[in-house]
């Protein structure tokens, strides 16, 4: 029986470009959509069927560009829209779709919107559009917030304005949360949709996607998970109805176009609510970027990530690393001590997930097998989380430094001209550019490309569906109909399926999987 090609999203593995740190054109020491663009044949070489950029648009950064100013522009340290029209064309020449970020849960507080809103006085029309609430009476002149929602980068989620007006922010300051029961807010962003696709992207990933409807009564949490379902701040009933609107506006559109969300929940079955066929394509699914290095807990984990999306006939998402988290191949490095096992346990965890069934997302600079970046001067650091923390916590600086592409020197070919980079690089990292390893068959990058291929090669004999195989402990054993993947997380060898190694992210002996890695083995 010949294998329906599904739609392209279902199995794709998507390239993260965090576009400040991917590659610089002009010599100012920030990564640009021109620098991506220059960068294309290397990800076409590397194997992959998509990028994602984060945000792109005009922004202060107080968080990265996820405070957007302008939803339909280029920021200029960026580029222009002919930057961006030229990127989108050079991606689909290369047989690549584009994903860009959408940020609807709240703009910057440099939008015009926003400084409509404070030049208006308490109760304007203009601070409708955002979320604006008295606050509660102590004594005197003191108030407390309007409730006890806390930020996510430390804090109240709440700022006072001079007036006396509170504005909610569940990110940063200056982050305003938008008002999603206003239907200019909704109109305005349907129209931001259809101006991107206009241009030719191929889907979009969306921020804080199960955050944007907040109780209209602004309950307290009183001491419960802010991914509570239906709580007061994420998974309220009426995002679903948001979303089959614009559902309906992708599928206006030729060519697959596709949504993902970024669905942070603590129940299977709420995650499901997002991927009924009128909804979104996929949701991200954090679960194996959030599991230990342990065979039960990797097994666990995608047992449990199957059966949440079962039902919905979507396709699963991997991923092991982000913008967000620390670098896989720190998170790994455990225990301390061990020469290489944080890179040797990536490699075999990256076997693992592409095997896997659905769609694999992967992070700039992990085919280099870059690891966290942890001695950033504190002066240098400019995640708001660092700030806001008062600095006891150092934030998302380390898995975002820029990437090293040639030469044994910062900027190691990231800016032309030796410019200095925006997030200093370490002194140490000749050895993981691409220019060193692209020539070295044993390289992480020479790795990656085979285990891409290799998935590409065998992915119309794979059926959808996993089947479990008995394995010894510490290892895990899955079949996808001619490729079983076997990984042993323990520190001693393993005795392999039977059948040929076809990959494997270390030596094998024998009939032997040694500790700390993975094999691909068919029939």
């Amino acid at each position: 029986m010949t294998r329906i090609p599904p739609a392209w999203w279902r199995d794709a593995v998507v390239y993260e470009v965090y576009v400040r740190s991917f590659a610089d054109s002009n010599g100012d020491g920030e990564g640009d959509l021109q620098g991506i663009r220059s960068r294309l044949g290397h990800l076409r070489d590397l194997g992959v069927d998509a990028l994602w950029l984060t945000p792109f648009y005009p922004s202060p950064l107080a968080d990265g560009g996820y405070d957007v100013a302008d939803y339909r522009d280029v920021d200029p340290r960026f580029g222009t829209l002919d930057d961006f029209d030229a990127l989108v064309e050079g991606v689909h020449a290369q047989g690549l779709r584009l994903i860009v970020d959408i940020v609807p849960n709240h703009t910057s507080d440099r939008h015009p919107w926003f400084q409509e809103a404070l030049a208006s006085p308490p109760g304007s029309p203009a601070r409708d559009r955002y979320l604006f609430r008295p606050g509660k009476p102590l004594d005197g002149e003191r108030e407390d917030p309007p409730n006890d929602w806390p930020s996510a980068f430390g804090g109240p989620a709440w700022s006072r304005l001079p007036d006396g007006d509170w504005y909610l922010h569940l990110y940063a300051p200056e982050q305003p949360d938008l008002n999603w029961r206003h239907p200019e807010v909704r109109q305005e962003f349907a129209d931001i949709l259809r101006f991107w696709l206009d241009r030719g992207v191929d889907g979009f990933r969306i921020d804080v996607a199960a955050g944007l409807f907040k109780d209209a009564e602004f309950t307290d949490l009183a001491g419960r998970s802010r991914r509570v379902v239906n709580g007061p701040i994420f998974s309220r009933p009426e995002v679903h109805r948001l979303y089959r609107e614009w559902r309906a506006i992708l599928d206006g559109y030729e060519g697959e176009r596709m949504a993902i969300g970024e669905v942070w929940t603590d129940s299977p079955d709420d995650l499901a609510l997002y991927l009924r066929p009128d909804e979104l394509h996929q949701v991200f699914q954090f679960d194996l970027q959030l599991a230990p290095w342990s065979a039960s807990a990797f097994r666990e984990t995608v047992t449990t990530a199957l059966k949440a999306i079962a039902p919905t006939g979507s396709a699963p998402t991997w991923v092991l690393s982000s913008h967000d988290s620390v670098r896989h191949v720190t998170r790994y490095e455990q225990p301390a001590g061990v020469l290489g096992i944080g890179l040797a346990r990536a490699k075999a965890a990256l076997l693992f997930l592409l095997a896997l069934p659905g769609s694999a997302y992967l992070y700039q600079g992990e085919e280099f097998g870059l690891p966290e970046v942890t001695d950033i001067p504190d002066a240098a650091r400019q995640d708001p989380i660092w700030s806001r923390s008062g600095g006891t916590q150092v934030g998302r600086d380390g898995c975002r430094v820029p990437l090293p592409w040639a030469g044994d020197h910062e900027p190691y070919g990231f800016s032309p001209n030796g410019a200095k980079p925006w997030l200093p690089m370490p002194r140490d990292w000749a050895s993981y550019t691409a220019e060193a390893q692209a020539s070295d068959p044993d390289s992480t990058l020479s790795f990656y490309r085979r285990a891409l291929a290799e998935r590409l090669r065998l992915l119309p004999q794979l059926p959808e569906a996993l089947e479990w195989l008995e394995s010894p402990e510490p290892a895990v054993f899955f079949q996808r109909g001619p490729l079983t993947c076997a990984l042993n997380c323990g520190d001693n060898p393993v005795r392999l399926p039977t059948g040929t190694v076809l990959l494997a992210s270390g030596p094998c002996y024998g009939d032997l999987l040694p500790g700390n890695t993975a094999a691909w083995v068919v029939q």
